[in-house]
């Protein structure tokens, strides 16, 4: 006999009263859990739909604000020993910022969460916010894809991810805002989802792998042998540019020659004043010293600042107009000039008008001996 495994439909009942065959249970359980100042207004409003959230699984609940906790314990109306883990994922989501009126989803058989902590993956706190506002996007883009695509509710509050959603879905997740806080951007996982999502769809892919669908992502983090490989490249090239154009090339920086003794120590301020006997003043002297050295450095400045104010001003030099003389001797040294002039191209003009004349008579002389 062959059972059809597609017709069988897998159904998980809810956990009921009447399924709970031991009746109450042996012993009390509990958990506490801490919450930040700022939570303390807004869970004083809603704890009364807290407390009726949790009467209706038989689970007692308290708030404590002289210590700023929150704990959940099991009673005698207790039936479902697994329910007080779920109370303490409540109360664990109320305290990271997350509603009341979607912590009380938690409560649900299906429904799991997973607080993701990440502010110890990244050291540098500027470098840690960029990362962070990644997984947000620009107007909460990104954050609305993921939930979009997982079906989880996800919330970034601090160095925290609280995530609500099916098992399955918490675990992608948990990848992308790994992923994210280790440099490599949401959008490339959020791209492999809406793939696998499409790809889903198809009954025929269901027994095939999805690997030559997927992208594959270059890592783009060179090693060291590649990147001093394509710095040379580089500088190969820009040497030859330069070279083209004729323009000289660039001074190498002369290496330091490597020693393996460290340089020598500098002197202590202590060192310093034995040398110069400032250490053996007593506390007046040293006083008095520091001060005089005060006040010269004082009027130095002032002098400078008096200098410079003062050099705003000093009448600038003025040149005297030219008398009657000057512009007569100026007037004879123009009119010289332009004399010299003319005669330089008077004598060019005179040769070049003899040569033509030769030439003309040159020409005849020929034409006589021909005929």
């Amino acid at each position: 006999m062959q059972l059809n495994l597609s017709t069988i439909q897998w159904k998980i009942d809810p956990f009921t009263a009447a399924d709970n065959k031991g009746g109450t249970f042996f012993e009390e359980s509990s958990f506490a859990t801490l919450f930040p100042k700022y939570r303390e207004k807004y869970l004083r409003e809603v704890w009364g739909a807290v407390t009726r959230a949790l009467d209706n699984h038989g689970v007692a609940c308290t708030l404590d604000l002289v210590h700023g906790s929150m704990s959940v314990r099991t009673t005698r109306k207790t039936y479902d020993p697994y329910i007080i883990l779920k109370a303490r994922d409540m109360v664990k989501l109320l305290a990271r910022g997350v509603t009341v009126a979607q912590a009380v989803k938690i409560l649900d058989d299906n429904m799991a969460c997973d607080i993701i902590k990440i502010g110890n993956l990244v050291r540098n706190k500027e470098r840690f916010v960029k990362r962070r506002q990644r997984i947000i996007g620009p107007d909460g883009s990104t954050l609305k894809a993921i939930e979009l695509l997982t079906q989880c509710y996800v919330l970034v509050q601090g160095s925290t991810v609280s995530v609500m959603g099916p098992y399955k879905s918490l675990k992608e997740v948990r990848r992308i805002v790994l992923d994210c806080m280790k440099n490599i951007h949401p959008i490339y996982r959020i791209k492999e989802l809406m793939i696998r999502r499409e790809l889903a769809k198809d009954p025929k892919l269901a027994t095939e792998s999805w690997d030559r669908f997927l992208p594959a992502f270059r890592k783009r983090h060179l090693k060291t042998s590649e990147k001093t490989a394509k710095k040379n490249e580089r500088q190969a090239t820009k040497a030859e540019a330069r070279a083209a154009a004729g323009i000289e090339p660039e001074k190498k920086k002369e290496k330091k020659v490597y020693t393996p003794f460290p340089p020598p120590q500098q002197p202590r301020k202590v060192d310093l004043q034995l040398e110069s006997g400032e250490y053996f003043l007593k506390p007046r002297e040293r006083e008095a010293k520091e001060a005089q050295k005060r006040k010269e450095k004082q009027m130095e400045v002032a002098s400078q600042r008096q200098a410079e104010r003062a050099g705003a001003y000093v009448a600038p030099v003025e040149e005297a107009a030219p008398t009657v003389e000057e512009k007569r001797k100026r007037k004879r040294h123009a009119e010289d000039g332009q004399e010299k002039k003319t005669k330089k191209t008077r004598a060019t003009d005179e040769p070049s008008a003899d040569a033509a004349e030769t030439k003309k008579k040159k020409k005849k002389h020929r034409q006589e001996e021909d005929d």
